[in-house]
């Protein structure tokens, strides 16, 4: 299945002052089955070693970081074949489970910049900041992968000539019938689906919703695993509390995250430890609030005040319990949590374009969904979930700060229209993954 993210794989291995990559993301997103496929159309060789349950090679960095010993002992010895810098990229997997090895990167990233390496972990976030593992802080080069956006999932499912006709439109063109039936459609088995690769391979083999939820159930019961096998008993109940709270939360109508509502009389020092994991993992994000939408947004952002998405549009919908039927027919016991899966899933998309995203909101309750400041551009995004796009808040936003674009995703078709000084774009929810496209139109920059 085509990832984008083998581009980013790409300008790395072509880089002139390259450093070993860490590749994170959460568990299940593809990462070793995409890195072994890079390594094997990119390179000569490949030298494999993953760490999870390797006590002999661990042993290799417990003597000392030197570098040459290391290399020799891994090709010679563990693998019986030498490793060549320039032909041979060597690849670290699990590497959380041998914090030496992290150390290491600092000492490759110095003693053999030549050397093409790639490290990954599937909780790696969370081993990052564990007491005692040294992270080598500008000796490594870094990629976030994600599950799959909607983009590749259409692609992925047939539907890459649909991508590519309307990548062909101009920006301000209306959509024909010809894309907006059959992306609503692949919008709506997104939502189903979502973007873990084994759960789209499932769906691309089968178009099965059964088989599908098979393995979002497996991959759900997985990460429920991990809590108890990387964290105390204690803080493994904690996780547990917080990860089964996060459907509830998300649905609610004032859907900031309430420690409490987790637990009756908790509050943010009883369970914070345990969404901070949960984050970490990445099986879930946070989206802090901005009351003052100034640039950079990082920098007005209130980390007390916070949403909460799960990384994975597919498993919130498996997760809810909402069934695949309620999603392709709709139910009007199903309009408020319609909207927050919409929500969730433009958290995801904006995720997996590499755009950090935050909130804002009043005390009079007028509030945006989503507030990015990409390319240093301020931009506003109300999300609907059907194609009612009347939007209030983004009236007294524009009203009152006058950014230069703003945006409604919905599923009305594309249009635009002048808020004061502001140009509001009407992006469909399926077309969102044009949204650097509006913004350097808008902007007249080349990409």
């Amino acid at each position: 299945m085509e990832r984008t993210v083998i581009k980013k794989f790409i300008s790395w291995k072509n880089k002139k002052r390259r450093k070993p990559l860490l590749v994170t993301g959460v568990r299940q997103c593809g990462k070793t089955y995409l890195i072994k496929e890079f390594a094997v159309n990119e390179f000569e060789d490949m030298a494999y070693f993953n760490f999870d349950g390797n006590e002999g090679l661990q042993a290799v960095f417990n003597f000392d970081l030197d570098t040459d010993r290391i290399i020799d002992e891994l090709g010679n010895v563990v693998r019986g074949k030498r490793i060549v810098p320039g032909k041979t990229v060597v690849i670290f997997d699990e590497i959380q489970d041998c914090p030496r090895a992290i150390q290491a990167l600092k000492y490759f990233c110095e003693n053999l910049p030549d050397l093409h390496i790639i490290a990954a972990g599937s909780l790696l976030g969370v081993a990052l900041r564990k007491e005692g593992i040294s992270f080598p802080v500008g000796k490594v080069d870094r990629i976030e992968m994600y599950p799959m956006s909607f983009e590749e999932f259409v692609i992925a499912d047939g539907g890459g000539k649909y991508i590519e006709g309307v990548r062909k439109l101009p920006l301000e063109r209306e959509v024909s019938e010809l894309y907006t039936i059959p992306l609503e459609k692949y919008l709506m088995n997104y939502y189903i689906v979502g973007g873990m690769p084994e759960a789209v391979q499932t769906w691309i083999d089968t178009h099965d919703y059964k088989e599908v939820e098979e393995v979002q159930d497996r991959i759900l019961k997985d990460y429920s695993d991990d809590f108890g096998k990387h964290t105390t008993p204690e803080t493994a109940t904690k996780i547990k509390l917080i990860w089964d709270a996060i459907p509830s939360q998300i649905a609610r109508e004032n859907n900031k995250f309430i420690f409490s509502h987790v637990k009756q009389g908790a509050r943010a020092k009883d369970l914070g430890d345990a969404l901070e994991w949960i984050v970490n993992a990445g099986i879930a994000g946070k989206l802090c609030m901005v009351s003052t939408p100034e640039i950079p947004l990082s920098g007005m952002a209130d980390n007390s005040y916070f949403k909460v998405y799960m990384s994975d549009v597919g498993l919130l919908r498996r997760k809810s319990n909402v069934n695949y039927r309620t999603i392709l027919e709709g139910d009007v016991a199903y309009i408020h949590f319609k909207g927050a899966l919409a929500e969730n899933y433009v958290y995801t998309q904006l995720k997996c374009m590499d755009i950090d995203s935050y909130f804002w909101r009043t005390k009079a309750d007028a509030e945006i969904d989503f507030i990015i400041d990409d390319e240093g551009v301020l931009v506003p995004i109300e999300v609907k979930a059907a194609d009612n796009t009347k939007a209030k808040s983004l009236h007294l936003f524009c009203g009152r700060y006058n950014p230069k674009m703003a945006v409604k995703t919905s599923l009305k078709n594309v249009g635009d229209n002048m808020d004061g000084n502001t140009h509001v774009w009407s992006i469909p929810l399926y077309l969102l993954f044009r949204l650097k496209e509006y913004l350097f139109n808008e902007m007249g920059w080349t990409s």
